[in-house]
């Protein structure tokens, strides 16, 4: 004997008009009790609504988007086994909170949703489920006409963080949800250079289009050439590789003392002799330390490619954007030798005369904003390398020594790393091992 039931939204607490950010549902679909059917989102708290009752859908009376109150009507149902339905004298239960202060969930665009494509239970037969199939990516689903998305939010979150669009997963969970497995899955593939389901592989949810001219004056301006190149390597980057940085401080005085003692020298060689030129010594003295360091993933991301050579790369500020032309070779060079190649590679960057294998090869980067200011901020790492170090001003500082503060040239460092390859104690080593280096030059003869 069946039965109709409609489902409303039960008490959810303090909550007022909370808006709907995903629909796990679809008409025709058979659901069991406490089966999740509605996932909701206000300011503080994400919230999955389960089902009161089993049996098939009927209709479905919301949309993404929409935002509902206690008691109102959410889908019906038709209620076949008065036995499974017991529960169905009983008060609706309260949703708990899923992920209380969770960030904004990805929602299923409206257009994906039952309700605003205007599918009905005629479209399907009775007691067909709309939900991908085990081993159907949520992009093959909605192409094949059925639901897009099915992951909780802790999964969506997950997703998120790691910069993968779940429309290119391929789910394996019970009627097609999306689980943590499945993501990382998708993960190892694209590092691997494949996708999941031949989509677009790792990506993120593009910025909304906005309207500027509505709230000012405005212009349009073009981003250089090298600005969309580097974008587009960064961001690359940035989402593919789990970074963690690393600061500490180094005391240059003795350096800086030294460097000025060369000046006259180096006015004789015409060059100039920077703290950046002894820097890149002291990281190759590192590099020889921590062999980890100068190295690269390969394709599998299951081995490392641990480089005998030694070429940094310097990040050049010019007038169309950032680039890094590589120095080759700097263990086998001297400072002078070195001061006169950065010279010459940096005034053929601002000049835009580099060639692409100036910036290709190398093994680490330096970021110097020593001539500009600021003091730490953190690098991204420059794949398919595994670190990079980013250097700010020095500056002088009390420091406490034999009893007593002395005025000391301190220099600020950041090292962001590939936390697959590196972890934080190697990373702490290393950073150690670079200030002991630069605090007195003498150890890169050791």
């Amino acid at each position: 004997m069946t039965e109709n039931k409609t489902i409303t939204l039960p008490d959810v607490g303090d909550f007022q008009d909370i808006e709907i950010i995903e629909i796990l549902i679809a008409a025709g679909d058979v659901v069991e009790p406490e089966q999740s059917i509605i996932v909701l989102e206000s300011d503080k708290a994400t919230m999955e609504i389960p089902s009161p009752y089993a049996g098939t859908i009927n209709s479905i009376a919301v949309k993404v988007g929409d935002r509902l109150n206690e008691g109102d009507q959410i889908a019906t149902l038709s209620a076949s086994d008065t036995a499974a339905n017991a529960k169905a004298e009983e008060p609706q239960p309260s949703a708990a909170p899923v992920e209380a202060e969770a960030p904004p969930v990805e929602s299923v665009p409206e257009s994906d949703s039952p309700a605003a494509t205007g599918q009905s239970k005629d479209d399907v037969s009775p007691g067909k489920t709309l939900r991908p199939h085990p081993g159907t990516s949520a992009s093959q689903a909605a192409t094949s006409g059925s639901m897009t998305i099915h992951a909780s939010p802790s999964i969506r979150r997950y997703a998120r963080e790691l910069g993968v669009n779940l429309e290119q997963v391929i789910a394996s969970g019970a009627k097609g949800r999306i689980v943590k497995a499945d993501v990382k899955a998708f993960i190892k593939s694209a590092m691997a250079g494949g996708v999941a389901s031949g989509g677009a592989g790792i990506s993120v949810s593009s910025v909304p289009e906005v309207d500027h001219s509505k709230f000012g004056e405005i212009e349009t301006v073009a981003l250089s050439r090298i600005q969309k190149i580097s974008g587009a390597h960064l961001h690359r980057s940035w989402v593919t590789v789990p970074h963690v940085t690393q600061f500490d401080d180094a005391d240059i005085t003795e350096l800086e003392a030294f460097r000025k003692s060369l000046a006259k020298e180096a006015e004789k060689k015409s060059v100039r002799l920077t703290p950046l030129i002894f820097l890149m010594k002291a990281v190759v003295s590192a590099l020889q330390e921590f062999p980890n360091f100068n190295a690269s993933l390969d394709a599998s991301g299951e081995n490392l490619v641990m480089k005998k050579y030694f070429h940094i790369g310097i990040a050049v500020d010019t007038p169309n954007g950032l680039v890094v032309p590589v120095v080759r070779d700097v263990d086998q060079k001297g400072l002078f030798e070195l001061a006169a190649e950065l010279g010459e590679v940096s005034i053929r960057a601002r000049d835009g005369k580099l060639s692409p294998s100036d910036m290709q090869g190398g093994c680490f980067t330096i970021s110097s904003l020593g001539g500009i200011g600021g003091t730490y901020f953190t690098p991204i790492v420059n794949a398919p390398e595994v670190a990079i170090l980013g250097v700010s001003r020095s500056k002088m500082q009390p420091v406490y020594i034999d009893g007593e503060f002395e005025p000391r040239l301190i220099l600020p460092m950041g090292l962001s790393y590939d936390h697959r390859v590196i972890d934080g104690a190697q990373a702490a080593r290393f950073t150690t091992f670079l200030s002991q280096v630069i605090s007195d030059i003498r150890r890169i003869l050791l």
